[in-house]
């Protein structure tokens, strides 16, 4: 004879298990958090996300010669890269990839982009506004950014970890070269890396944003 006891049991196991899957979608973020240069993946919930590292305060320069700070980008998206505009080769495909990325969003004012040069002394404001005007840049979406040398070094390399020679002593002496591309949150956490010349990468990092929109 059939226990009927038994179908009871196994129906509350069913539903404990689907409420302990629902609330785990709930509380965990669908992308991963980074907080080192060795670009470990962490799925945290809300609560523990506000422990772990964070892009710090900065303050810079973009083509329009506006002061653009981290409270530009709080609140918001941004996807975040490191070129310099007498690149002849890589940064001319990685902008051309990001042109990408700003068409896909250039309605959407909860996403930004924001553009390093590596070689400030040389990439003034008005060279970086003649490179936005070349690639047809948009202006308060897209930000290009100059400013003191050893500011952007040390952020790149210590709150980005954006130098693909991370594993030499480092300093703003030595060149900062990296193609990847950062998806930085709301809260200022790297949520994703991407090499900025694959295109698939570029697919990637489009559709992590709207992921990244939804929590």
């Amino acid at each position: 004879m059939i226990d009927w006891r038994q179908f009871v049991f196994a129906g509350l196991i069913v539903s404990v298990l689907v409420s302990c899957h629902l609330n785990a979608d709930k509380h965990s973020a669908d992308l991963p958090f980074y907080n080192s240069s060795e670009f470990t993946p962490h799925w945290l919930s809300e609560k523990d996300a506000d422990t772990i590292h964070a892009i710090p305060h900065f303050s810079f320069i973009d083509q329009d010669g506006q002061t653009i700070t981290r409270n530009t980008f709080t609140g918001k998206i941004t996807v975040v890269n490191f070129f310099f505009t007498r690149c002849p080769g890589n940064c001319k495909k990685l902008t051309n990839n990001l042109l990408s990325v700003q068409s896909a969003y250039k309605d959407d004012n909860n996403v930004l982009l924001l553009s390093h040069s590596v070689t400030p002394e040389s990439d003034s404001i008005a060279v970086l506004k003649k490179y936005a005007e070349e690639y047809k840049v948009i202006s308060g979406k897209w930000h290009l950014v100059t400013g003191n040398k050893n500011e952007i070094y040390a952020i790149a390399r210590k709150a980005y970890f954006a130098d693909e020679d991370m594993g030499w002593k480092q300093d703003s002496t030595t060149f900062l070269h990296t193609e990847n591309i950062l998806l930085i949150d709301k809260k200022h956490h790297i949520r994703g890396i991407y090499k900025g010349t694959i295109p698939s990468d570029i697919n990637n990092l489009i559709a992590d944003i709207k992921t990244l929109e939804k929590e």
